[in-house]
């Protein structure tokens, strides 16, 4: 998955979940600059980071990355 597309999805859950942009960045430890930066795809966050926000988001990792999947998936195929 490109970054971009990571980044808009963790905004998209984050909004769904109600989060503010400040206080995600608060609950995931990280200056809010750095939640902006992942969320607009100029930074990928790690493993860690990706297992933190979706612990605090309350979903499972695939449903973060399921386009990656689907988009490595269809590559495969051809």
């Amino acid at each position: 998955m490109e970054q971009d597309r990571l980044g808009r999805r963790i905004k998209a859950f984050r909004k769904l979940k109600g989060y503010t942009q400040i206080k995600f960045a608060q609950e995931l430890g990280v200056p809010t600059a750095v939640l902006g930066s992942i969320e607009r795809g100029e930074q990928r966050p790690n493993e860690d980071m990706l297992n933190h926000i979706t612990h605090i988001l309350d979903i499972q990792n695939k449903e973060l990355l399921l386009e990656e999947r689907e988009k490595e998936d269809h590559q495969c195929l051809k």
